[in-house]
């Protein structure tokens, strides 16, 4: 065993409780730190990102080491067992999670490093205590800390939306605040209901409960479970729940909008969760429930997103209809509860996060490039045929066609090249096109659809209308995002005329470069990583191992110097 597993072996317990307390601390400190002290809150603001992205992957690599005791990915931070105490559980999808929260939010900081977070107010704290919220929502075991991770992560979501203040902003923040309001009302009603039914909140106990639930009270376990789903597909932007999504997140800063793109995977990350463990196949004659419910809720939300995009005219909207498309996808593939698919979905939820958040950040580059200062972009401005005189003759020295005796080209800026390419980038990931890997993806969830027992073991196997349906709407929902990007691509990049050169920093260009090589990344180890994440899918859809993981987790006993000895009657110590 090498230094390094040691070292992680013995870092392993404690490590677990990390990606918590560290932005917490953080975002802390800075709150001592007077406002005009921004660059030494960028400092640590940047500084803590970068631990708590090496903390997710020492916790990935540990997750996914097969000689490790499953039990070592369960902590206990007040030494209670389950049910009765606090638990935290780090398995392959919580790792991986959190390592895909870290990279965007190190992309998502580095940029708002450039300008953005001199906007306003506290915008570091609010940070920090945003991806606090976020890991412990991937962490927690049981559904009350689930609750209260959720409310940190919004609360700080409200002032982060508000960053920059503006009245699109404050217009679009009330209606995020009211909608998220009525979320969590609806999340407590659910979590208390379940709690009355079977007298945990603990997710291992409950898993454990649904078998055993007397008949009587299965409706009302039923109507528990709708409750609490309709909470967590808010936060999905399911359709018709998701009017709040596109105007909030095209209204908030790039750098946030980049990082809310993180904030539906929560959602759709609480379902899956949640729904393997409670409805898997061990929940008796709750197996399977809502699973109707999920695919034709993400089929509408896919169809939603797709139209969505290709009726956009600005930016913004556009990234935020591809976040609710991704989202849509996500939980349409849930619902049919299949081994394979699921893996296909996880690949996908990575490679879709990260390509709508680097769109949003491309968003505001190209926005700031096309309207150069100005409300109305300068090419708006003038005539229709720029290339023309007005008396409708070309204009010397203008190339036209291959025919010109001179030949003059105009070398591309590279701002501008870099512009393009990442934005090229973004619409073959969201699209699904090749060689990206929201091709790898898509073609991963078709073929789960088409052969679920895998290649070669499927033959007779009919495919249903749902499962038509959604191979059809991954084909058509990927070319009408291909048609809406390419227009807003032609009508930015190819049609515009007589712009000045872009203005780009490079903490604005680096993060969009560290988003589409993660990206680029995804393609070069597609082998590797779809094995992590069929393997994270095989243990979602088998939830025994993590049930017994998280009830057999004992506390840690005290050590003998910190238990007095007693001196026995008539004797001195």
């Amino acid at each position: 065993m090498t230094s390094v597993q040691l070292m992680l072996d013995r870092l392993m317990p404690h490590l677990i409780l990390a990606p918590i307390a560290l932005p917490l601390l953080t975002a802390g400190l800075m709150l001592l730190l007077r406002e005009e002290r921004q660059r030494t809150k960028v400092t640590l603001n940047i500084t803590s990102t970068f631990l708590g992205l090496v903390v997710a992957v020492l916790l990935l690599v540990q997750a996914k080491q097969p000689s490790v005791q499953t039990s070592l990915g369960v902590y206990l931070p007040g030494n209670w067992p389950a049910p009765f105490g606090i638990v935290l559980v780090i398995d392959r999808l919580s790792a991986m999670m959190l390592v895909l929260t870290s990279t965007v939010a190190l992309a998502t900081v580095l940029f708002s490093a450039a300008r953005w977070h001199r906007a306003g107010v506290h915008f570091h704290p609010l940070f920090q205590f945003q991806l606090m919220g976020l890991a412990g929502a991937f962490l927690t075991a049981d559904l009350f800390n689930l609750f209260v991770f959720f409310e940190i992560m919004l609360a700080a979501s409200y002032g982060l939306l508000l960053h920059g203040s503006g009245r699109p902003r404050v217009s679009a923040g009330l209606h995020y605040i009211a909608i998220n309001l009525a979320a969590s009302s609806l999340f407590l009603i659910g979590v208390s209901m379940l709690y009355g039914i079977t007298g945990t909140l603990n997710m291992a106990d409950l898993a454990q409960s649904m078998a055993t639930v007397a008949a009587t009270d299965r409706g009302l376990l039923h109507a528990a479970a709708a409750i609490l789903a309709v909470a967590f597909l808010i936060k999905a932007a399911v359709w018709p729940l998701n009017f709040w999504l596109v105007p909030a997140y095209s209204a908030a800063t790039a750098p946030v909008g980049a990082l809310f793109a993180l904030m539906t995977k929560v959602g759709v990350y609480s379902v899956l969760r949640l729904w393997t463990l409670l409805f898997g196949a061990e929940a008796g004659d709750s197996a399977q429930f809502g699973s109707q419910w999920l695919i034709g809720g993400g089929m509408l939300t896919m169809a939603f997103g797709a139209i969505g995009m290709l009726g956009s005219q600005r930016l913004g909207h556009l990234a935020g209809f591809s976040a609710i498309l991704s989202s849509g996808t996500l939980l349409a593939a849930v619902g049919f509860g299949q081994n394979l698919l699921t893996g296909g979905l996880l690949y996908y939820l990575l490679s879709s996060t990260l390509a709508v958040s680097a769109l949003f950040l491309l968003t505001d580059l190209i926005d700031r490039w096309r309207n150069n200062g100005a409300n109305l972009a300068p090419y708006e401005q003038t005539d229709d045929a720029p290339f023309l005189s007005a008396d409708l003759v070309p204009t010397e020295g203008m190339n036209l066609d291959d025919e010109e005796q001179a030949l003059i080209g105009q070398v591309i800026p590279a701002a501008a090249a870099f512009l393009g390419l990442a934005f090229m980038a973004c619409t073959l990931v969201i699209a699904g096109l090749p060689p990206l890997p929201g091709f790898v993806g898509k073609f991963a969830m078709i073929h789960a659809l088409l052969n679920p027992l895998g290649l070669g073991a499927s033959q007779g196997f009919r495919l249903g209308a749902a499962g038509w349906m959604l191979v059809a709407l991954l084909v058509g929902s990927g070319l009408l995002a291909l048609l809406a990007l390419t227009r807003a691509g032609i009508r930015h990049f190819w049609a515009a005329q007589g712009r000045a050169s872009p203005q780009l920093l490079v903490l604005e260009g680096l993060p969009i470069a560290l988003l589409l090589l993660a990206c680029v990344a995804l393609v070069w180890q597609a082998g590797a990583v779809m094995r992590y994440t069929q393997a994270t899918a095989d243990a979602l859809h088998a939830p025994a191992t993590y049930v017994r993981a998280v009830m057999t987790a004992t506390p840690v006993a005290p050590s003998p110097a910190a238990t007095p000895e007693t001196t026995p009657p008539g004797e001195k110590p």
